[in-house]
């Protein structure tokens, strides 16, 4: 695996141990009450869905419409352990092929 393959895997890893620990914590919609109440809580909510948004397009340049349609749905509810697991098993090769 090359370098940046792995280390879009090792992020994705993490990202996962993250959410795990998060969800052994605290229920999720206790957490995401108390963001929409704080005004830096809606900034971040926006700024991480147009980053989803975002990352379509780019995937939609790669792969056929329905993959796309999948992934932005999959990343709308698994956040973006699903972009580093793109980027790490398709996204990386398919971009390093079309830049030579």
């Amino acid at each position: 695996m090359k370098p940046l393959k792995i280390v879009a895997f090792l992020f994705a890893l993490i990202l996962t141990a993250a959410i795990i620990w998060a969800i052994g914590e605290k229920p999720m919609g206790e957490s995401f009450s108390a963001m929409i109440r704080d005004p830096w809580g809606v900034v971040t909510l926006i700024d991480l869905y147009w980053g989803f948004i975002a990352f379509a397009v780019v995937v939609s340049w790669f792969e056929k419409p329905w993959v796309t349609a999948i992934l932005f749905v999959l990343l709308c509810v698994l956040g973006n352990v699903v972009s580093m697991l793109w980027l790490a098993f398709r996204g990386l090769g398919w971009a390093r092929s079309q830049l030579r």
